[in-house]
């Protein structure tokens, strides 16, 4: 799948989601450092990649007021990269592009 990692997202996630046969843009890659949440969605989408982010809130909102997106991927902090790449993974196989918002949460702790 297409993915735009925003400027909060952690690089190591980014890569293991690449080694996972994703196409992952980073932000920083792409030049758009300290950029604006709205614009981050409008640069993904014009390119067609959904946003990988962690700043859950923000994106939800503009998901819900209608902004034209290409899919929207939210997570909180773990300290489990691989572990947060691999439950990203597993949530986007069989998903196809599109206007979607997915919350990919980390297990409960026993």
């Amino acid at each position: 799948m297409l993915l735009y990692a925003d400027e909060d997202f952690p690089y190591p996630v980014a890569e293991e989601l690449r080694r996972l046969g994703h196409d992952v843009l980073t932000a920083q890659e792409d030049g758009r450092t300290a950029t604006p949440d709205p614009l981050i969605l409008v640069r993904a989408h014009s390119l067609g990649r959904a946003v990988l982010t962690r700043n859950r809130a923000d994106f939800e909102r503009l998901d819900m007021v209608g902004a034209d997106h290409s899919g929207i991927v939210s997570g909180r902090h773990d300290k489990d990269h691989f572990g947060q790449a691999a439950r990203i993974h597993a949530a986007l196989v069989g998903q196809s592009p599109g206007r979607w918002c997915l919350r990919v949460n980390r297990p409960a702790k026993p």
